[in-house]
């Protein structure tokens, strides 16, 4: 039996909301790839709280997008099964995703002693692997930072006095690095800006995350309403 009157006014509302939570999903995953590539470029992989987090964003928008196809095929149909396994799926998605935001929120500062770690584990690698020293140029070059802690921390790497690489200057230019004026450089350090900036971003993913679960809840409650008047029909049949 189709629903009728107010319900179907929810039912389009319903739509309108799994519309919505195919392009969050969309949204989720592409974000999630590119924070992943930006950890891969910053933070050595490995079992942490900052390198899982990009894991799960991507997860949770595969798995809300299989969500939201069950639930337009389950209030297509009006399907009493499908409304409530979509319900269900999406009270735990909104779980998950509200635990994501909590997460980030507690790990933020993490996120900085992890790159310090890596990154002055990276700057001893640079002398003598090219693939690692590129990755350090780039991220000199586009952060216009040098070092870890300032630009003195090369001298410890290069072993030599008034020498940093060459992405460290204002204008690169090939053996600008060498017997350097420190106006010439850039001398502040790459954890601190590097790592802040990571941080910010991990920290408006958090925001977008409950921001989503906010409409998960009016798709849940919509879901409930259009159960409960199939179920109507259901019984005065």
């Amino acid at each position: 039996m189709a629903v009728e009157g107010g319900m179907k006014c929810v039912k389009f509302l319903l739509y309108v909301l799994l519309l919505a939570f195919c392009a969050f999903a969309v949204g989720l995953i592409a974000v999630g790839i590119g924070a992943q590539l930006v950890l891969n470029q910053t933070i050595t992989p490995g079992t942490t709280p900052g390198s899982l987090l990009p894991v799960v964003i991507i997860a949770v928008g595969a798995f809300l997008f299989l969500v939201a196809f069950v639930g337009c095929c389950g209030a297509c149909k009006e399907n009493y099964c499908l409304m409530i396994t979509f319900a269900i799926f999406l009270s735990l998605i909104m779980l998950v995703e509200v635990a994501a935001a909590i997460a980030g929120y507690v790990f933020r500062d993490k996120v900085i002693s992890e790159f310090n770690k890596d990154f002055r584990q990276q700057m001893q690698n640079y002398p003598q692997n090219n693939h690692t020293a590129s990755i350090l140029d780039s991220m000199q070059e586009d952060f216009k930072c040098c070092g870890a802690a300032n630009y003195t921390d090369w001298e410890k790497i290069l072993m030599v006095a008034k020498r940093v690489p060459d992405s460290c200057c204002v204008n690169v230019t090939q053996g600008c690095g060498i017997n350097f004026n420190v106006k010439d450089i850039h001398t502040e350090g790459c954890v601190e800006k590097i790592g802040g900036w990571l941080r910010d971003r991990l920290l408006v993913v958090a925001a977008v995350a409950l921001g989503i679960a906010f409409v998960e809840v009016l798709g849940i409650v919509f879901a409930c309403c259009l159960v409960k008047s199939i179920r109507s029909g259901y019984e005065v049949m």
